[in-house]
């Protein structure tokens, strides 16, 4: 896919997305504003240089995407988002930051609070390599989203006498095999899915080993498994070339490199790689799944959560042929019903469950205890 390709305007929306701009920097504001009118389908409905101007500028515009800066002047990104929501609840929040330790942690902190997602921006917009890469994976975000809104819009919409196309249903069920090891994918609102998934699981931890690919850049992924240990009192780390794959752990693929497994001396180990991109992804889930299929074969279980694009649906398939069982987050509870809404089209999901069932399901297949 070309450049030009991603940021062309979108069918699948009838109106425009509504999108406030917040950053200190005008000559940031200025160029997101530049992108987004020239690739067309978004409507700037606001700008603000500040967290204070920020809330007025919320309630008053009623944004459906809104994009935070974290460090500005007066009030910060951080100290603003909860008196954002709380002037206009539905909308979105995209926390954008540079890509510094502590802006990691702070994101992070941000999506707890109500953000759906964050995007690394260049420190310089004269930077030309990173503000393109910037540009594009920032309209690519917009537009999941947008098209998101657009769907929840159509389907509170009163019936029309044409009826969708429903899905693909479940897949049947596959045999009974005890599962090995858990296999999560996710991007867009992953961090907080992967949270409740694995909270929910919890007791069931201790006894499987769980393989992690959240869309992250570098640094943020070591923060985000950090923050899973702490979150759920449970051994979790970013992955490392040749890390054993032990029941009771969970490794997190480090941002910028592909996480596979190879069985090695009788045992299953990480394999990092450097490998151009699978769905423009790195770490792509579809590398995980398929290097999965090939070690664990039937005894791997899948989760794919809530995500834009197609990830994970390749693997996904080599999965499937070994016989391992694949849970598919439903569009309803999905921030994006992309990732998981290719594995339901594509007939790979074995269950489509919302959110709050998904770890309850899996603590059934892994505890042999599952209907």
């Amino acid at each position: 896919m070309s450049f030009a390709s991603v940021i062309q305007p979108s069918p699948a929306q009838s109106r425009p997305t509504r999108v406030m701009i917040v950053d200190d920097s005008a000559v940031i504001r200025g160029m997101i504003g530049r992108w987004l009118t020239e690739a067309g389908g978004f409507e700037i409905v606001a700008t603000a240089s500040n967290g204070r101007m920020a809330v007025d500028a919320a309630e008053r515009s009623k944004p459906e995407i809104i994009l935070l800066d974290i460090e500005m002047p007066e009030v910060d990104g951080l100290a603003a988002l909860p008196m954002i929501l709380k002037a206009h609840p539905t909308s979105k929040v995209i926390v954008i930051s540079t890509l510094t330790q502590r802006n990691a942690e702070i994101s992070l902190k941000c999506l707890s609070l109500g953000a759906v997602d964050y995007l690394a921006k260049p420190e310089s917009a004269r930077a030309a390599g990173a503000a393109a890469d910037f540009q594009r994976d920032l309209i690519a975000k917009l537009r999941a989203l947008g098209e998101a809104k657009s769907r929840q819009v159509r389907s509170s919409a009163p019936a029309l006498s044409v009826l969708p196309t429903p899905p693909a249903p479940p897949v049947a069920k596959p045999g009974t095999v005890r599962p090995q090891c858990l296999l999560i994918g996710s991007s867009t609102g992953g961090p907080r899915a992967v949270e409740r998934v694995l909270l929910d699981l919890k007791p069931a931890l201790s006894t499987i080993p769980v393989l992690i690919v959240q869309h992250m850049p570098a640094m943020f992924t070591a923060v985000f498994a950090e923050h899973l240990q702490s979150f759920l009192s449970v051994p979790a780390r970013e992955a490392k070339d040749g890390d054993a794959v032990s029941p009771g752990t969970i490794l997190v693929a480090p941002g910028g490199r592909h996480m596979g497994v190879v069985s090695s001396g009788g045992r299953a180990v990480i394999r990092l790689n450097d490998g151009p991109p699978e769905n423009f992804c790195r770490p792509a889930v579809d590398v995980l799944f398929r290097e999965a299929a090939g070690v664990f074969g039937a005894s791997a279980v899948a989760a794919v959560l809530t995500g834009m694009g197609s990830d994970g649906t390749h693997g996904a398939r080599h999965l499937t042929k070994a016989g391992a069982t694949i849970i598919a987050q439903d569009e309803a509870t999905s921030i994006v019903w992309g990732m998981p809404g290719s594995i339901v089209k594509a007939g790979l999901a074995h269950e489509i469950l919302p959110l709050e069932s998904i770890g309850r399901s899996l603590k059934g297949h892994i505890t042999g205890s599952a209907k």
